[in-house]
């Protein structure tokens, strides 16, 4: 029988946590270390969650040479080899795409099968193929296959969509490109800006981080570094609702304060009390929220759609009527499906839009995970919970949150993983 969570709601967090390195930001850079035609490239701060064991399995099908031990990476990309990727791997990864870049440059050609994931809603691969085109591909694909082949060249284009994916493949290729490429329309995430710093350590020099417009004189002289993985400030913001659904306090540590902007501004419009000391960020909570006029998900600086599930709890506890619009994905409501089964009061308007009627006296119930950030919200639902909450699916949860029931309990959480 798979793993499941069993929380027993109603115990308050308290104590300090330390949040892990981003998943969004260290699969990228694992795809960049292939970069490197000889010589060994080390990681630190790296989550072990399974999306990164998926990748290492991918990059080692390949050729390449890596270690995993205490959060630290080591890669050694000389013997990498172009070969057609085992569908049953590929399809298990998002981020498989980001193997596109670092094949296409150290080969010329590249054969993908069209990646999987989180099932959130249909994600193109459009921006990508215009993206190796742009800089010199010819596009060969299949309904089932990405097929490019050619010769890179620098070139100055703009991306059809604001894609991180696709923005990361981009800066991939132009890193190891002679000339000078700008990108337009560029995403600006945090793990976005920390893939642009990777480069930089390689040899590359990029001008615009954290802006939607970047310029990137490449090379072909790219040298092996070290580099830190950024924290991740979606555990950041998980673990803040945590403390405020549950009534505790929690200090966390390891994330960039100014990666959320947005998130903490509507804490402040729920009431949710925060303080910023140096690099720690403490948040407490109180005893009545007050409802907000809408939760709209955006890209960066924008509310995070990675957090919009997560925020879906913590609106159940305040007292009104909240609008969520997720802009980005048509799949990534249904958790409210699961939250009713526990209380909710929910008025599901379409696939992108809903409201959410508080106070709730959410009850434990038996409930599932539909993708990675609905389990982080399944979870938080059954922490502030009455009674027991059982979270199937939460394979999903392991794909991208390091030993989270584990830094729970040490803040006093009740779970068992079963």
């Amino acid at each position: 029988m798979p793993e499941r969570l069993i929380i027993t709601g109603g115990k308050k967090l308290r104590g300090t946590v330390r949040v892990s390195g981003s998943k969004n930001a260290v699969l990228p850079l694992l795809c960049a270390t292939l970069l490197l035609k000889k010589g060994t490239t080390t990681l630190t701060n790296v989550p072990d969650i399974s999306d990164v064991h998926t990748l290492l399995s991918l990059m080692e099908f390949l050729g390449a040479k890596t270690t995993f031990t205490k959060n630290k990476i080591t890669v050694d990309a000389t013997k990498l080899q172009n070969k057609k990727l085992p569908h049953e791997l590929v399809k298990k990864l998002r981020a498989s795409i980001l193997l596109l870049a670092p094949l296409y440059a150290r080969f010329g050609s590249v054969e993908l099968d069209f990646p999987g994931g989180c099932v959130i809603g249909k994600r193109s691969t459009w921006a990508h193929e215009k993206t190796l085109e742009s800089l010199g591909a010819q596009n060969n694909s299949t309904d089932k296959t990405l097929r490019f082949t050619g010769k890179l060249q620098a070139n100055d284009f703009t991306l059809p969509e604001i894609s991180v994916t696709a923005t990361e493949n981009a800066l991939m290729l132009a890193a190891c490109t002679t000339g000078e490429t700008t990108i337009r329309l560029a995403s600006a995430e945090p793990h976005v800006q920390d893939l642009c710093k990777f480069l930089t350590k390689l040899g590359a020099r990029i001008k615009g981080l954290g802006t939607h417009t970047l310029v990137i004189k490449g090379t072909k002289n790219l040298k092996n570094i070290s580099h830190k993985v950024c924290g991740d400030y979606l555990e950041v913001g998980t673990l803040a609702i945590a403390a405020a659904v549950t009534g505790g306090e929690i200090r966390i540590q390891g994330g960039e304060r100014h990666d959320l902007d947005i998130f903490w501004e509507k804490l402040n419009e729920i009431g949710v009390p925060v303080r910023f000391e140096k690099s720690d960020i403490i948040v407490g909570s109180s005893a009545k929220y007050f409802a907000v006029e809408k939760v709209d998900t955006g890209v960066f600086p924008k509310f995070p759609t990675d957090l919009q599930a997560p925020m879906g709890v913590l609106l159940t506890q305040c007292e009104g009527r909240s609008q969520i619009f997720e802009t980005l994905f048509e799949g990534r409501l249904a958790y409210l499906y699961e939250l009713e089964k526990m209380g909710a009061r929910v008025e599901l308007t379409n696939n992108h839009q809903s409201y959410i009627v508080g106070k709730a006296e959410l009850k434990g119930a038996s409930v599932s995970s539909f993708d990675l950030r609905a389990g982080a919200a399944m979870l938080l639902a059954g922490l502030c919970a009455t009674g027991q909450t059982e979270v199937h699916d939460i394979y999903y949860l392991d794909r991208g949150y390091e030993k989270f029931d584990e830094k729970l309990r040490k803040l006093g959480a009740e779970i068992k993983r079963v």
